[in-house]
């Protein structure tokens, strides 16, 4: 004959749990916090992971500096390795801490360490394509704040002679309201 009422229970049950399953895999699926957390945890580990492309670790980073430098050099490397050795225990844990942490020690040899005469050909190409390409928008920045200024002064302009003009009118008012007050003040005196 068919099932029995049992099998068809528990048969219910097992379609409600799959059913309860699915829902909250959906929900956690479309639930914005839990896309900001997904989001959140793959960008941090797209950032650690170029990190240590880019970095490696703190002991990486101090091993190869210290066979860069001579004379001078070394001793701003040392001084950088020392910055780097003494904060390596604080910043585990920290991306960012290690990363400026880097910047700094990277800065501070780039410092001592004079341009090379292509960096410096960069640098000045640089710097002459920021001039061409940066006047236009300079230029266009002028143009808008002129038009700008004479829009307002026009509005300023039309604004002023609006006020004049109502103040024209109110001394008017106020001149003709006193002389038919005097002329009532003084046919009542007269009567």
């Amino acid at each position: 004959m068919g099932q029995s009422t049992e099998e068809l229970n528990t048969e219910i049950e097992q379609t409600r749990q799959s059913m309860t399953a699915n829902v909250d895999a959906l929900q956690d699926r479309v639930s914005p916090s839990a896309i900001v957390e997904r989001r959140k945890q793959a960008a941090r580990s797209r950032v650690l992971g170029v990190r240590d492309k880019v970095m490696g670790t703190a002991h990486d980073v101090r091993s190869s500096t210290s066979g860069t430098a001579g004379g001078a050099k070394d001793s701003a490397v040392g001084a950088a390795q020392g910055l780097v050795s003494g904060t390596q225990d604080r910043v585990e844990g920290a991306p960012l801490a290690a990363g400026l942490v880097a910047f700094g020690a990277g800065l501070v040899v780039a410092a001592l360490i004079p341009a090379s005469e292509k960096e410096a050909v960069a640098a000045g190409h640089v710097v002459d394509a920021a001039k061409e390409h940066g006047q236009p928008v300079v230029d266009q920045a002028k143009s808008v704040a002129q038009d700008v200024a004479a829009s307002v002064k026009d509005t300023a302009t039309e604004a002023a002679q609006t006020v004049k003009d109502a103040a024209s009118d109110s001394v008017e008012n106020v001149r003709s309201e006193g002389k038919s007050g005097v002329d009532e003040v003084r046919s009542q005196a007269g009567s």
